[in-house]
């Protein structure tokens, strides 16, 4: 048997006079989310704030989004998982898309979503945008999510190299965000979880000024029980100015 802790920080950094950043730790329920808004007149939060509490509603909640699984005889458990959580993030995109029909002065809106799952012993996890999901196991960090940005593409085509990306002025221009992109395609994956792992889900004010290295090391030498408060504050430390929010998670033995 396992057991979960979590722990998170959320920080409006120096600079910005809102922080667009909701999270939901949800322990009971194994159900974790970092959401990174977007828009002008504190729409961000806003955005940010109704993904949040769209993600729990479907994910928690009686809703029973049969109507976009996957056409198979009899898809697997974990699939279904899958499929629900790429539900949610789209149900979450259309309350978005309606809230700023119904407020003009949120058009445009959008937020990034990062979710994270453990039920019976998988960790199943989902994104959009450029909010990441980590996970340190045996002394080594791993990076589970892939970011939805232009600078990633051109990565990917072997245009710009990840040092290079990580100074260029549009490094955070999205491919895909919740709501403001319309239906998205989150990417979903699964694997099974271990007493010692520790996930961190984040925005991109802990991942701007520090790197997966720097990131790996404060992991690895940090009491589960400071961690969060020990990254938001290394990133402030390292010249982050942009709202930080970590969400960090332990896989325990009971």
């Amino acid at each position: 048997m396992i057991r979960l802790e979590a722990q998170a920080r959320t920080d409006p950094g120096p600079v910005r006079e809102h922080n667009e950043d909701s999270f939901l730790v949800e322990l009971d329920s194994g159900l974790f989310v970092v959401a990174d808004g977007m828009g002008g007149h504190a729409s961000g939060e806003v955005a940010s704030a109704l993904a949040v509490q769209a993600l729990r509603d479907v994910l928690l909640g009686e809703h029973d989004p049969d109507e976009t699984r996957l056409d198979r005889t009899a898809p697997d458990s974990e699939e279904q998982i899958r499929e629900r959580l790429r539900y949610a993030m789209n149900q979450a995109s259309l309350r978005i898309r309606r809230a700023a029909q119904e407020a003009p002065q949120h058009t445009g809106m959008g937020t990034t979503v990062c979710v994270l799952l453990v039920e019976d012993g998988m960790a199943h996890i989902g994104h959009v945008g450029d909010s990441r999901i980590y996970l340190a196991r045996d002394g080594r960090l791993q990076r589970l999510t892939r970011d939805h940005t232009v600078v990633q593409q051109e990565i990917d085509a072997g245009r710009l190299t990840p040092k290079l990306a990580r100074i260029v002025p549009h490094k955070n221009i999205l491919t895909q965000s919740v709501g403001y992109h319309g239906p998205v395609e989150p990417d979903t994956s699964t694997r099974p979880v271990r007493p010692g792992d520790v996930f961190l889900l984040c925005s991109d004010g802990l991942t701007d000024p520090l790197d997966d290295e720097q990131i790996g090391r404060i992991i690895a030498e940090t009491r589960f029980d400071d961690l969060a408060e020990t990254l938001v504050q290394k990133a402030l430390d390292a010249g982050g100015d942009d709202n930080i929010t970590v969400v960090v998670v332990g896989v325990f033995e009971d």
